[in-house]
């Protein structure tokens, strides 16, 4: 058959009648097709010979009676049914659709507040309730349409954290660079949890940090807890992947190794007293010792209201609890002597000059590291940044044995105060301890040496050393140095970065992107590991593995989630069913 009598029905512009709605009950829908008012049957083909053989051969015999105006009054009776019909199908999808919205709503937040898959009944509960008191009985019988059960709500989250995991491997995907952040604890099931953190950085600067994986490690872990499981080179993870010929730049956690740094100080008896007299007082179950001392210190008009509790996990309390207790060391002292049997031994350390120096200086010390601890914190800082907080604390150091050196005792407050109290005080002795603190320093931070020129170009381009710079970069480095914008720019860190001219600085914004890219420390696995604490308790520790992973990913995200296509994915099915 030749080309020119191949008929395409596309092109032959028909066109719909109106005298067809009376004569053979059909409509044009909103697809263009036409649609028969009796049966709602969908033709394809829009055709005249169609549409009336389709009429004679089901509704002639029904419909055929009636002529004209009875015609049409019949006509626009069918018209109104089928427009009805589909008013009635578009509001109960309407109303599916707001109940399933509802139930994603209900769902991230309740992961996000790190509570039970199972509490989404109780909110639903609670919400129908609400509506009651306000009279609102629409929309209590709306609250009642939303699924809320245990599995649905797991249901939904697998929805929402699946949205995140694509999410985050486009990211991935389009990104200049990335870095992971690996860390291990173990839940309260005794199975070791491993986190895995992506750092990924767009062209623009823009930093991603996500949770990539969570590895429930049931079998032997390849080391024991408290070796360098991650940075160890024989059996650690770096060395894992030095086995398998894998070569990338790994970091030992910052924020790790400066709480290392803390536990060398060798005062750990006089911690190991504090935390025995801590306990003595309000640990365990001595409640009745506790409320006791609670009123001891109202009677006194102590400027305090309890002792703290030291927890060995937990990096800023060691320093918290030594404040408190060192403010409180005349009322524990009175306390001992009049309410505590068998505290002799105790109630001599409180009493005797050694130990209160002790206390003194470990406490004035530890508060020194609790503030760079908290600089250290932080989700999205660079290595710059963060290599700046530890050579500022290093300075501190050279500064406080200095004044040591001469019993200066400004920048230690607790030790200060206690020579007002007792005469003839020296502290020059607790140099050695400083300057073993900046020898561990100097020796645990040794890692980050290998980045100092980088860090040095990355903060003060402007007035760096050209020649000193690598090759490749000297170029551009010359042309930025001599660019009057940049030169004025009061922008510091990440943000002159940014005003980098792709085309003109091209070797520049890649080699900081790179930079910046580099995850400095594990606190963002520290903070998911807070939440593994609060998910899985010892009421609810029997989440699957996939299930705990769905969670913290929800939990841990900071992307937004797109509910609409969530509800738009979960309904197709049922639409085109």
């Amino acid at each position: 058959m030749s080309n020119s009598k191949l008929r395409k029905v596309d092109s032959e512009n028909r066109a719909f009648k109106s005298e067809w709605e009376h004569d053979y009950f059909f409509i044009l829908n909103k697809d263009h097709k036409p649609q028969c008012l009796v049966c709602f049957q969908v033709l394809a083909v829009l055709k005249e010979y169609n549409l009336k053989r389709h009429y004679m051969t089901n509704h002639k015999q029904k419909f055929g009676k009636h002529s004209c105006e009875s015609r049409k009054v019949v006509c626009d009776q069918l018209k109104k049914k089928l427009f009805q019909q589909k008013s009635l199908f578009t509001n109960e999808t309407k109303q599916q659709e707001e109940a399933l919205l509802a139930s994603y709503f209900v769902t991230y937040e309740l992961m996000k507040a790190k509570k039970a898959l199972s509490d989404g009944e109780l909110i639903k509960n609670c919400a129908i309730k609400m509506a009651e008191a306000f009279n609102e009985n629409k929309v209590g019988n709306k609250f009642q349409t939303v699924p809320l059960s245990k599995q649905t709500v797991t249901r939904r989250l697998e929805d929402i954290s699946n949205q995140i995991s694509n999410n985050v491997k486009d990211i991935i995907a389009n990104c200049s660079y990335f870095s992971i952040a690996l860390d291990e604890s173990t839940d309260v099931s005794d199975t070791n949890q491993l986190l895995i953190f992506v750092r990924a950085i767009k062209e623009d600067f823009t930093i991603f940090e996500e949770l990539l994986k969570v590895c429930s490690l049931h079998s032997t872990t390849r080391v024991t807890d408290g070796a360098k499981s991650m940075t160890g080179t024989i059996s650690g993870f770096v060395g894992f992947l030095r086995q398998n010929q894998i070569t990338v730049p790994t970091l030992h956690c910052i924020i790790h190794q400066e709480a290392l740094c803390a536990k060398s100080i060798k005062l750990s008896t006089t911690m190991a007293t504090v935390t025995k007299i801590t306990n003595l007082i309000r640990g365990g179950n001595r409640s009745l010792t506790h409320r006791k001392f609670l009123t001891l210190l109202e009677e006194m008009d102590s400027a305090y209201g309890d002792l703290l509790l030291h927890t060995e996990v937990r990096w800023l309390s060691r320093g918290k609890c030594l404040v408190r207790f060192f403010e409180l060391r005349h009322e524990i002292a009175t306390f001992l002597r009049e309410e505590v049997t068998n505290s002799a031994e105790l109630q001599n350390d409180l009493e005797d000059v050694e130990f209160l120096r002790n206390l003194a200086f470990l406490t004035d010390i530890t508060q020194h590291l609790n503030v760079l601890n908290l600089q250290l914190q932080g989700k999205k800082q660079t290595i710059c940044q963060m290599v700046g907080f530890v050579d500022s604390f290093r300075k501190k150091l050279h500064l406080f044995k200095s004044a040591l050196d001469k019993n200066n005792l400004l920048h230690f407050p607790c030790c200060r105060k206690l020579s007002e109290e007792e005469e003839c005080l020296e502290f020059r002795d607790y140099t050695e301890i400083i300057e073993d603190l900046s020898s561990e320093f100097d020796r645990r931070f040794n890692d980050f040496e290998s980045f100092r020129p980088d860090i040095s170009l990355f903060s003060n381009p402007i007035h760096c050393d050209i020649e000193s710079q690598p090759g490749h970069l000297q170029l551009e480095l010359c042309e930025l140095q001599c660019d009057p914008s940049l030169n004025t720019s009061q922008v510091t860190g990440i943000d002159f970065w940014k005003l980098l001219s792709p085309e003109r600085y091209p070797l520049l914004r890649n080699w900081a992107l790179k930079l910046c890219s580099v995850f400095a420390s594990t606190y963002i696995c520290e903070t998911a590991f807070s939440s593994l604490k609060h998910v899985k308790s010892k009421n609810g520790n029997r989440l699957s593995d996939v299930v705990l992973s769905h969670i913290l990913r929800v939990a841990t995200s900071q992307l937004e989630v797109d509910f609409i296509s969530l509800v738009s994915s979960f309904m197709k099915p049922q639409c085109s069913h």
